[in-house]
C-alpha cells in the first residue's frame, strides 16, 4: 500500500526557497469571470517563500488575490523560462483604493 501511495508523492529536494512556480487556478472561482473556460489555466511566476511541510509551499502572492499564501504541492508547477520566439503579454499595475500594486 505504501508503495502505491509513494509513486504519486513529489520530491521535496527538487523545491528551495527563492524558486519560481506557476500557480493552477482549478478549483479557484473568481467573481470578475463568472465562465470558467475563459480564465486561465495558471498564473504566475510567484517565489516561493518558505517550504511549510513535505506537501505545503507559501509563496510570494498579490493581495489582490484574495487566497491564503499557503498551497498544496499539486497547485504549483515548476516555472520555464520563456522562448525567444514566445510573445510576452505584460500586465498592467491594479490599483486597489488609490495604491498601485
Amino acid at each position: 500500500m505504501k508503495k502505491q501511495v509513494d509513486r504519486g508523492q513529489r520530491e521535496v529536494e527538487k523545491w528551495k526557497k527563492g524558486n519560481k512556480v506557476i500557480l493552477s487556478l482549478k478549483d479557484l472561482v473568481f467573481k470578475e469571470r463568472p465562465v470558467k473556460k475563459l480564465t486561465e489555466k495558471h498564473v504566475g511566476p510567484y517565489v516561493i517563500e518558505e517550504i511549510v511541510s513535505k506537501n505545503a509551499l507559501k509563496l510570494r502572492l498579490l493581495v489582490s488575490m484574495r487566497i491564503h499564501p499557503v498551497v498544496s504541492m499539486s497547485r504549483v508547477v515548476k516555472y520555464k523560462k520563456l522562448v525567444k520566439e514566445q510573445k510576452v503579454e505584460e500586465l498592467k499595475p491594479v490599483k486597489v483604493d488609490g495604491v498601485k500594486e
